[in-house]
């Protein structure tokens, strides 16, 4: 019930730093993958890695912009003239807030509007585009399962003290509109959830917690002090759940947030 070996599957924001975890499991399942990311994005080592050893057949490269729904609209025809209908969306374009260096630092009060506004028309607007037009192909065939990638960030507010060891004045701050926006799309997930439940297609959120990757000493520190298995998840800890709400194994589930966290808003 977790193989996929029937399935197409779409994963938006592909090239980045969780796009080739999903795309590798989903393959690993027996879908087929259409990985889209932005024309001309620098992909990860992940991803050029996964790309080097993948069967051709079975996952295709596609530019695509979530914030242009005709992008998406050729995106899409792409994958139905290749393979047919997705049955499989995985949402996880999205703009997050590295910490930086120093530059470019606000305080909360001055925190520039158009910086929030560009993280939400990706988070939200851009996943909203995606379950609209390919959720939509999807309801016509009357099957489908959306996951809509989250974090743990929509549950629980930002932990400014994972950062104050970063120099800089003013300090570095992690910017509302990430949580905000994340937030959303957990109620993008229980919104189309209920509206179309009855007609064959399934909506969730995987919201993951912190993952490693290349953080400093002292936040990963602080950060799994805070987290009940006592450190940060891994690429493996994220396959599983993600093929879970992809398969049939969670057939009777929809409209729920699975948090793979090791435990952080349990407390």
């Amino acid at each position: 019930m977790f193989r996929l070996d029937e399935d197409i599957a779409i994963v938006t924001g592909a090239t980045g730093k969780l796009g080739p975890v999903w795309v590798e499991a989903l393959l690993e399942a027996g879908a087929r993958v259409a990985a889209w990311d932005l024309a001309g994005v620098q992909p990860s080592p992940g991803f050029n890695a996964l790309e080097q050893r993948a069967d051709r057949g079975r996952m295709i490269r596609i530019d695509c912009d979530v914030t242009s729904r005709a992008g998406i609209e050729a995106a899409l025809r792409q994958v139905t003239t290749a393979w047919g209908t997705p049955t499989v969306l995985v949402n996880n374009a999205g703009i997050d807030q590295p910490p930086d260096s120093g530059k470019g630092r606000f305080t909360a009060e001055d925190l520039p509007i158009e910086m929030m506004r560009r993280m939400v028309e990706v988070n939200i607007i851009g996943a909203l585009q995606m379950i609209q037009t390919v959720g939509g192909a999807m309801l016509a065939a009357g099957h489908g399962s959306i996951i809509n990638v989250g974090s743990l960030y929509a549950s629980v507010a930002n932990d400014q003290r994972f950062y104050d060891h970063f120099p800089g004045d003013p300090p570095f701050i992690k910017v509302p509109s990430y949580g905000a926006s994340k937030a959303g799309v957990v109620s993008l997930t229980k919104y189309f959830a209920t509206l179309w439940g009855t007609r064959g297609i399934r909506v969730n959120t995987l919201s993951p917690g912190g993952v490693l990757g290349g953080q400093d000493d002292q936040f990963k520190k602080k950060f799994c002090s805070r987290v009940p298995l006592g450190r940060m998840a891994v690429s493996e800890d994220l396959k599983g759940p993600l093929v879970f709400l992809a398969s049939s194994a969670s057939s009777y589930v929809t409209g729920a947030e699975l948090r793979v966290d090791g435990g952080f808003t349990a407390w």
